[in-house]
């Protein structure tokens, strides 16, 4: 095996033993190379089909689920990936036989998808998936820096398939994004792109990155309400629990739903903290609160909890005998010999399972007491956008630092807990993803009653980061966001982060400090013009960094 798309890749340089960091073997690295490049066929013929004014959405929803399957921590069962494969080939397939009978005498735009799909048009068993692999992976684009372009490109692919995919399951859809997935797949394969063409791709990326936000935060909106200042508790109650982790509001609620009276509580975990911000959640009383911490501490909070967990979407760690029988998954998340609850044909899942053990489980084992803040997602900051541009006025708030993206377990992240203690007391922390963990239970303290960590949700919710400092660009009247009292120290860890960097320089950030490394398929080449051009840094000390982004 050759990965690293995520910030644990080994010496910062990739995975290539037996086993990755993550947990991830050999064997099911090679699987998802091997769908990858598959889907790479299958967006080919996509965009053959889209010119002859074909409809593609087998094809839109099978590019979407299997780039988001192979996300860091989503899926680490082989089973999932052979049969996606197969899928995926017949789709392949199906869709070349359907251009070439609608196609056009002089059939150009055929042989030129021909030509792109030339290495996608395996045929046969997928059993020998480990030589075919070998001949598609990471490694298979001998240059470095077109390979750096084109796995940057496919890694925020993978970030904007998942918020697509949440997106999805809530029926809002824009057709642009998977348009734009299939064309720079395809891109991937043609050799005669250089590296400029790539980086125009990248940046392209970046912008359909916010389109795929954007319509998120709509779904989301739309069927939640938008979120609100929150008090969450993080003790336990009495009742036997229901632990829920990953990203997933639509599972959520429909194991809110069929919980409701039963006598069992729920619990979130991780990411989904942010679901207490949404006010129609609130209407459930067995909503208990939130359990635990970041994705990386789930062997030791899972086993203690001692109930039923629900794991919607990536973020799963290879459990433990302790709880694996207790684990469920959801989506497009699996893991060997745990069990998964498939939707049914209309969209809705079964929860009754969990519901049963939960009842024959203890309650919840008390890990902490105390509740956390939450909720500053850009509609509550707009309500609040007088007070906070006042106190900015008056000089008690003098910088923003945006701290989202994702936490991780290595010991150099304690870095950001640090960083955050040593902030000024008139800056303020805007917050979204697991990073939070890091400080959002510090007491930090308040400005004229803002608090010093706003937080506006999960990793996708730094749009809303993004439309906060828009926003007070025009309250202050500015030309360019850069001219706003606000840095940029990022914490990243798998391909979600990916996207949102991607989109944070489409919508002209610049001088942003990724951490605790920068990625490891960034190539020198690559590295140079994102620092030339963007100012992208990574961090030092917290001394060293305090002064160069607050002063």
């Amino acid at each position: 095996m050759f990965c690293y798309q995520c910030q644990e890749a080994m010496g910062n340089k990739g995975c290539s033993l037996a086993k990755g960091v993550c947990g991830k073997d050999a064997a099911t690295s090679e699987m998802q190379d091997l769908l990858i490049h598959t889907l790479k066929g299958v967006a080919a013929w996509a965009n053959e089909a889209r010119a002859h004014g074909l409809t593609t959405t087998d094809a839109d929803n099978a590019v979407m689920d299997g780039l988001f399957a192979t996300i860091t921590n989503a899926n680490f069962d082989d089973a999932w990936f052979s049969a996606a494969t197969t899928r995926a080939l017949h789709l392949r397939e199906k869709l070349r036989n359907t251009v070439n009978a609608s196609a056009d005498a002089s059939g150009s735009s055929v042989a030129n998808a021909l030509l792109l799909s030339d290495a996608a048009t395996w045929t046969g068993a997928v059993q020998d998936y480990a030589v075919k692999a070998k001949k598609v992976g990471v490694l298979a684009t001998e240059q470095e820096d077109v390979r750096s372009l084109r796995e940057l490109v496919i890694y925020g692919l993978k970030g904007m398939a998942a918020y697509a995919h949440h997106a999805s399951v809530l029926g809002q859809r824009d057709d642009a994004v998977f348009a734009f997935m299939h064309k720079a797949l395809t891109a991937t394969l043609d050799n005669s792109l250089d590296a400029g063409s790539l980086t125009a791709l990248v940046l392209e990326c970046g912008k359909l990155g916010v389109s795929a936000m954007a319509v998120l935060d709509k779904a989301n909106t739309s069927a939640y309400g938008n979120p609100e200042i929150t008090s969450v508790n993080i003790g336990v109650r009495s009742n036997p629990g229901i632990l829920i982790s990953g990203h997933d509001l639509k599972d959520l609620e429909m194991l809110l739903q069929q919980t409701k009276g039963s006598g069992v509580d729920v619990y979130t975990h991780g990411e989904m903290l942010p679901a207490h911000y949404y006010p129609a959640f609130k209407k459930y009383d067995n909503f208990a609160g939130n359990y635990g911490n970041a994705w990386w501490k789930q062997r030791d909070e899972f086993e203690k909890f001692g109930g039923p967990i629900l794991m919607t979407t990536n973020c799963i760690v290879p459990p433990s005998e302790a709880y694996k029988a207790r684990i469920f998954t959801s989506g497009v998340t699996g893991f060997p010999g745990v069990a998964h609850i498939d939707a049914k044909a209309d969209g809705t899942k079964d929860f009754s399972r969990i519901i049963a053990l939960a009842k024959t489980c203890p309650s919840p084992t008390q890990i902490e007491t105390g509740t956390i803040v939450g909720g500053f997602a850009h509609a509550q900051v707009k309500a609040l956008a007088e007070t906070v541009a006042g106190a900015i006025k008056a000089g008690k708030i003098r910088k923003f630092v945006v701290m989202a993206g994702c936490d991780g377990r290595h010991k150099e992240r304690s870095y950001y807990e640090d960083f955050a203690k040593a902030l000024p007391k008139d800056t303020v922390i805007l917050t979204a993803g697991c990073a939070k963990y890091r400080y959002n239970k510090l007491a930090l303290g308040d400005i004229d009653g803002i608090p010093r960590v706003l937080d506006a949700g999960q990793c996708n919710d730094s749009y809303s980061l993004a439309l906060t400092a828009l926003m007070l660009k025009e309250a202050f009247a500015l030309k360019d966001v850069n001219e706003l009292p606000i840095a940029f120290n990022l914490a990243w860890y798998e391909q979600k982060a990916v996207i949102v960097l991607l989109a944070l320089l489409h919508l002209g950030f610049k001088n942003i400090h990724v951490g605790p490394t920068l990625p490891a398929f960034l190539s020198p080449g690559v590295a140079k013009v994102l620092v030339e051009n963007f100012g992208l840094g990574s961090i030092a000390s917290v001394e060293e960094d305090m002064k160069l982004l607050v002063g």
